[in-house]
């Protein structure tokens, strides 16, 4: 009896603890990496190249190193990747370095992040840099963007900027067509127009349509863009 007892003691004081105690905060390497790295290393894949780069870029560090690091066991290779980025990033030297000469002597060895950064943190962005900068990856973005690249701009920008969703063409949806808001616009009202897609359509369409909301994001060239293609409806 005195065993029962002792169980429903135990369960009642496990029922009652704080569920967040002994827990971890699963840290975000994505987060992490732009707050840590992006300062001095390009985190694009592909990455660009910029003739004042103090580092190499992100996706360059990690293709190297696993290149240089072996392991005989493959899933035991990006631990020990992820070992040596959380030993170097703290106490980097010319001697543990995989980069060549020349590469060291234009970068140079790169400052200790001693201080500036946990292990906790460096574990979470060396595990980023290994499961995000991959070959397959790579080829995967390259074919995307050469994929992208062939659509032409109205057409990217309707993928990209999900405009069919709202938009048609031809005829209404929850918004007016293209047909329709290039009937509204002269060929002279292109400033008028790039407005509308850059602070939004509120107050401008009469009855059920629902305004547009402002499209901040997109670049000059392709507000431009679709701008002229909306008033070549006209014709």
């Amino acid at each position: 009896m005195r065993y029962i007892y002792g169980v429903l003691l135990l369960m009642l004081f496990i029922g009652c603890e704080d569920p967040t105690i002994g827990t971890i905060e699963k840290l975000d390497g994505k987060e992490l990496i732009i707050e840590k790295c992006a300062k001095c290393h390009n985190l694009d894949m592909p990455p660009k190249s910029y003739d004042d780069e103090i580092a190499p870029s992100m996706m360059a560090v990690t293709f190297h190193l696993k290149d240089f690091i072996t392991s005989v066991n493959p899933s035991e290779h990006e631990g020990k990747v992820v070992t040596f980025i959380k030993d170097y990033v703290v106490a980097p030297s010319r001697e543990k370095s995989f980069c060549d000469k020349a590469s060291l002597d234009s970068y140079g060895v790169m400052p200790s992040q001693k201080g500036k950064v946990t292990a906790d943190e460096l574990d979470a962005i060396a595990h980023y840099m290994y499961q995000t900068y991959d070959n397959q990856k790579m080829l995967e973005v390259m074919a995307e963007k050469q994929r992208l690249s062939s659509l032409t701009l109205h057409e990217r920008i309707f993928e990209q900027q999900r405009c069919q969703n709202c938009h048609d063409i031809d005829k209404d949806k929850v918004a007016p067509s293209f047909k329709m808001i290039a009937s509204r616009y002269n060929t002279n009202d292109k400033n008028e127009l790039i407005k509308s897609i850059k602070e939004g359509t509120k107050g401008k369409w009469e009855g059920k349509k629902l305004p547009m909301p402002p499209f901040k994001t997109m670049s000059e060239k392709d507000i431009e863009g679709m701008v002229e293609w909306i008033l070549s409806l006209k014709k």
